[in-house]
């Protein structure tokens, strides 16, 4: 028997456990359609939903699960789990499988997750953002086993001034694209200063590296737990690494360093934040980096006394400088030709499941015409407006993005390739009085000549209750 019919077993007999402690287990069962015309749905309506949603212009979602949540923070121990099945199905497959599978558990501050799970990573808004520049809920939930402090903690005899939070993470790539059984590393580390003052400021720092698993070129990569920690501290492979990470560092590493600034004045709430990332090194401080005009900048504004309009955000998303064209020419290591979420030891790149795990604005290779698993257009320059609210009971949500995208370095894409339109209006209505269902519309279209014009609707319902209260 293998680990996920262990994991499957746990899930099936949870619930009686579950029901006997007095627990409350919630259930959820949904559907979402998509019709739209041109060769790819629109670019708003299958971005950013965590893989569910397929790039065909036609398909079909249906998706049914329980969960339970951690809901009390005071007690010293708390547990929770989900299990969600999605059937995807568009005109060319069908495909079936746990969207999100895990349990977690809290013993104090401490967190421990196993399995699948939508998570919500970076300092970039929730709900409004283009998507972080390393995590933007593009791509389908890894498995992972993660431990450390998952939220902002208050550091010991420091008043509640400042915060901490952090995690060690270790994933797998099940999509054995290219690298079979490779291997994830992200590790990361936050601080929060400023407590009950009305003026906050955040540093984080992400470490992600690729690695291990069977590569059809060079044979099974270095897995041990000396390998571990090369991976870990950014060191160079053994003799039983490829030539690549011999010279290099083992495996496929991107550092991203993130800053924001939140400000609470009265009802409203205003943050300014900043994302990097670097491929190459030497690591400098995110001010000093080579790549320095490469980031996602945002400002969002929130209040909670206006319903109608309760959050605007602008971000500015750049990828062209990459440190410049050249990585090294006649013998000068210049260390640019960064080519952001590719790699000649991991060509499916920063993917998963043929979708970007960061920025959506990098295009996923499915969307790659060639069958390549490789990310073609790296180097982008995009402008994103976002507008959220509650109008009588009707949550609405508008984006709308302007990009310009220029291919790679290697690979520049023509003229007539480089500016894309992509807006979307999503409506979406609870109705607590028929049995909690909730209902969405959204209308969403692109217009350009990097994916085609489009123009197409999502409809979507979804039920949720309680499972042995009715």
């Amino acid at each position: 028997m293998n680990k996920l019919s262990y994991i499957f077993i746990i899930f099936i007999l949870s619930p009686y456990y579950i029901y006997s402690q007095n627990d409350t287990i919630q259930y959820e069962a949904g559907f979402i359609g998509v019709a739209s015309h041109g060769v790819y749905s629109p670019f708003w309506l299958q971005s950013k939903q965590y893989g569910k949603i397929s790039t065909a212009s036609y398909s079909a979602d249906i998706m049914v699960g329980i969960n339970k949540e951690l809901k009390n923070e005071t007690k010293l121990f708390d547990y929770g789990f989900k299990a969600n099945l999605l059937v995807q199905t568009d005109a060319t497959k069908s495909n079936i499988y746990f969207h999100e599978m895990y349990i977690k558990a809290r013993l104090s501050v401490f967190d421990m997750i196993i399995g699948s799970r939508e998570e919500h990573l970076g300092n970039q808004d929730s709900t409004l953002s283009s998507g972080g520049m390393l995590f933007s809920q593009n791509s389908r939930p890894m498995p992972k086993i993660t431990f450390g402090i998952e939220h902002f903690t208050p550091v010991p005899f420091t008043l509640g001034y400042i915060e901490l939070k952090g995690a060690l993470v270790h994933g797998w790539f099940s999509d054995n694209t290219y690298i079979k059984n490779a291997r994830l590393l992200h590790n990361y580390v936050y601080v929060k200063v400023g407590g009950r003052l009305p003026v906050h400021f955040e540093y984080g720092l992400d470490h992600v590296a690729q690695w291990g698993g069977y590569n059809p070129e060079f044979g099974q990569q270095p897995t041990s737990f000396g390998d571990y920690i090369k991976i870990l501290k950014g060191q160079s492979g053994g003799s039983n690494a490829s030539i690549g990470d011999q010279i290099n560092a083992l495996g496929n590493h991107i550092i991203s360093q993130s800053m924001k600034l939140e400000v609470n004045i009265l009802d409203y709430r205003i943050s300014g934040y900043w994302q990097n990332i670097s491929e190459d090194g030497p690591i400098r401080i995110i001010w000093d980096t080579m790549n320095r005009p490469d980031g996602l900048w945002g400002i969002s504004l929130r209040n909670n006394k206006f319903p109608f309009v309760k959050g605007i955000l602008y971000e500015y998303l750049n990828t062209t400088d990459q440190s410049g064209p050249y990585h090294d020419k006649d013998g000068i290591i210049y260390g640019g030709a960064d080519s952001y979420y590719t790699n000649s030891s991991f060509p499916s790149g920063w993917s998963y499941y043929s979708r970007t795990i960061g920025t959506p604005f990098i295009s996923s290779p499915a969307y790659n015409t060639d069958g390549s698993l490789s990310t073609l257009n790296n180097r982008v320059q995009v402008h994103h407006i976002g507008i959220e609210g509650d109008v009588y009971g009707y949550q609405y949500r508008l984006l709308s993005s302007y990009s310009k995208n220029y291919g790679s370095y290697n690979s520049p894409l023509g003229d007539e390739k480089k500016k894309n339109v992509s807006v979307m209006m999503e409506i979406r209505k609870l109705l607590p009085k028929h049995s909690n269902i909730e209902i969405g519309g959204s209308l969403a279209a692109d217009y350009g000549k990097l994916y085609g014009n489009s123009a197409g609707c999502m409809l979507s319902i979804r039920k949720t209750g309680d499972l042995f209260h009715y």
